[in-house]
């Protein structure tokens, strides 16, 4: 596996040091050594989204030597390096990106209000770094839906198939193996469909839904396919379903390892990062750890 760190956000609240734990365990299955992060914030007028320079010593960080008490007896896991920077998180984290195989942090952090879902701190970086970014929910989030129709580890995927990412579906596969679990693809299509007419003009015919639900199958089979030959023993099953996407992907979090998502490509008119309606609905709603992957690079 990649030598690149994961990288763990914290900042001594009972989120990040959730996902600290969750950090750990990834980083031990990936062999990759975990580099503990904390952003320690100021506010220098006018430095607001500045680093100063050379960080602080980071043996002189309460919160970090709280992670050290945490971790005692279990560096073993994996290697665990300790930074301590200053600035603003949300604008620190991301720049951690260029350097890590995965950022991790908790849903909110010390001082988010309890009826935010999740902080400003983490849409900045699930929009903004360069790596994939692991967003761990608090417990207690409830989502509607029956769960899994049968035991056992999953990894979920949301897979738009008129712009499929070969970025997000070899994450997917690529912790699927990671975590001996399955791969649960959801290929959501938009039904029903409008049909707008002007007046006197012919309405089409009607579209039937049993061919849309064919046609999205057989182009999702067909896209997972080279990933299904690079990872022979992880199993993948393929969910059609009508509707909302971010609907059934949150519905889908239940008892889930993991779910991926997807973040927009930039595009001529909006070159500033974006994330899509769908990923913000399921970062801020799914049960289970949710992974926001960057598009891959286009090709030359």
């Amino acid at each position: 596996m990649s030598t690149a760190p994961v990288i763990a956000a914290v900042d001594g609240s009972e989120d990040s040091l959730r996902a600290l734990d969750w950090a750990l365990a990834t980083a031990t299955r990936r062999g990759a050594p975990l580099r503990v992060v904390h952003v320690r914030q100021y506010a220098a007028w006018g430095q607001a989204d500045v680093l100063v320079a050379g960080p602080p010593d980071a043996q002189g960080d309460p919160v970090l030597d709280e992670v050290r008490a945490r971790l005692a007896g279990r560096a073993d896991e994996a290697a665990v390096e300790y930074v301590a920077l200053e600035g603003v998180p949300g604008a620190a984290l991301p720049e951690l990106g260029t350097e890590a195989a995965l950022l991790v942090l908790g849903s909110r952090g010390r001082g988010g209000f309890a009826s935010l879902l999740l902080g400003s701190n983490g849409l900045a970086v699930a929009r903004d770094a360069e790596c994939p970014v692991a967003v761990v929910p608090g417990p207690g989030r409830e989502v509607h839906g029956d769960g899994p129709a049968e035991p056992g580890a999953r990894v979920v995927v949301g897979l738009h198939v008129d712009s499929p990412d070969e970025a997000v579906l070899d994450f997917a596969f690529t912790e699927a193996a990671l975590r001996d679990a399955r791969v649960q693809i959801v290929a959501a299509y938009p039904w029903p469909l409008q049909t707008w007419s002007a007046p006197g003009q012919l309405v089409p015919p009607p579209v039937d839904q049993d061919a849309v639900e064919t046609e999205t199958r057989v182009l999702a089979e067909g896209f997972l396919a080279p990933h299904q030959e690079r990872h022979p023993g992880v199993r993948a099953e393929v969910r059609v379903l009508p509707g909302d996407a971010a609907g059934h992907l949150v519905a889908a979090s239940k008892d889930a390892e993991l779910v991926v998502v997807g973040r927009h490509r930039r595009r001529l008119l909006a070159p500033a990062r974006m994330m899509g309606s769908v990923t913000q609905a399921v970062l801020l709603h799914a049960a289970s750890p949710i992974a926001v992957v960057p598009p891959a690079p286009p090709e030359e």
